[in-house]
């Protein structure tokens, strides 16, 4: 029996050798940002998972931090991953694994570069925590579907030429069975963005109005009927998205406040000691955690372990934010500017404490909602019996709204 090991077709020298072809092809000194985030597209060095030609190599995942290491260490753009994460963390994967060829070819690169930005047109005013109730109708016209109806809490849909978007397409069946997957064209007839003014003052969200918007039967993901199985994968991997970024020790909020408590001896208290030496060793486990997610992505496919991660993100943002104003005593009232903004990302550690604090109020809501999260905790992490569900098996034109 033979004992030979075979390397994988591509590793991590051959990644490096690759890199330098680029810098060498491409200096990023006087080349082009775009066209230098094209070129590394092109090169397979964009996501190096993903499939050759799709701006990947069929390369393992945790191969990635190889490559994202050694073009920064040689001052290469990025593709601004904050301002496009909606398309990179949800919409990506989705297209990926339920796209058609011509769909992955026409989406994928823009999407990457950050030439087109995405929005998800997901939650509705009357079916936010039960997404699967949702209301949006599209009725088929031929090679069209007309879709009518109102999303609301879309993040950069003032910016977005893309959107993901789920729509009833058979109210006959139960709820999650008569829903199918489209991608909408942001620019088309129809399709209205109106400005939501949140508690910072700024208008992030918005509602979004669609009326009469015709969407061809090419730009439908999944199929027809089988939307909510393809809105899962979407909604897993925002989860990650949002819950299990990569930070450094210390980083992110908790280092925001700890710095304060070194350089501000004054406003030091023996209870606000003891509150940072929690939050502290909650945050270190969360991102240890969040490191043990990534290796498991690296393997597999994101699954409802990243609701935890969620979870947990949102609840320290909101303890450490409040924990960080209470620190700074009335500066910690003060607030920069209430005039209203339609920022391109959100900025938590940019900006000042009262900020912090006013913003991570949305992270229980934004991304999926503490409450429901809990549920997939309960009933598909820890196995516990699920709640009663009496409009299962019941069509959704005949539930009451």
């Amino acid at each position: 029996m033979s004992t030979t090991r075979h390397r994988p077709a591509v590793d991590a020298d051959e990644l490096r050798r690759r890199v330098r072809e680029l810098l060498d092809a491409h200096p990023p000194a006087t080349t082009d940002r775009l066209d230098f985030l094209r070129a590394r597209f092109d090169a397979g060095l964009a996501w190096v998972h993903y499939p050759a030609g799709l701006g990947g190599l069929d390369a393992p995942r945790s191969l990635q931090a190889v490559v994202d290491a050694e073009l920064e260490a040689a001052g290469a753009p990025d593709n601004d991953p904050r301002r496009i994460g909606i398309g990179l963390g949800m919409a990506a994967p989705t297209i990926l694994g339920f796209g058609t060829d011509e769909q992955r070819q026409r989406l994928l690169r823009p999407l990457w570069t950050g030439e087109e930005v995405w929005c998800q047109l997901f939650s509705e005013p009357g079916a936010g925590s039960d997404l699967a109730a949702l209301a949006t109708r599209a009725v088929r016209d031929g090679d069209d579907w007309v879709v009518d109806g109102q999303k609301v809490w879309t993040s950069s849909a003032h910016l977005a030429r893309w959107a993901i978007l789920i729509a009833r397409t058979d109210p006959d069946q139960p709820k999650h069975r008569g829903i199918s997957y489209f991608v909408c064209d942001m620019t088309d007839p129809g399709v209205e963005v109106r400005p939501l003014r949140q508690i910072t003052g700024e208008a992030e969200f918005n509602e979004v109005f669609l009326t009469g918007v015709r969407i061809p039967d090419s730009r439908r993901l999944g199929e027809i009927g089988e939307g909510w199985r393809v809105a899962q994968t979407t909604l897993m991997n925002e989860r990650v998205a949002i819950g299990g970024g990569r930070v450094p020790r210390e980083g992110g909020m908790i280092g925001l406040v700890a710095d304060t408590w070194r350089e501000r001896p004054e406003l030091r208290t023996h209870d606000l000691h003891q509150r940072l030496l929690r939050l502290w060793v909650e945050s270190e486990a969360a991102r240890l955690a969040g490191e043990r997610l990534r290796q498991q992505l690296a393997v597999g496919q994101p699954g409802p372990e990243g609701s935890a991660m969620k979870l947990a993100f949102a609840r320290l943002n909101q303890h450490i934010s409040a924990l960080e104003v209470e620190l700074l005593g009335e500066e910690g009232l003060l607030y920069d500017d209430w005039t209203p903004r339609r920022p391109e990302l959100v900025d938590f550690t940019g900006r000042e404490a009262g900020y912090r604090y006013l913003r991570a109020k949305g992270n229980s809501i934004e991304g999926g909602t503490s409450e429901v999260l809990l549920n997939i905790i309960a009933e598909r992490v820890l196995g516990l019996p699920p709640e009663p569900r009496t409009d299962k098996d019941v069509p959704w034109k005949d539930l009451p709204r």
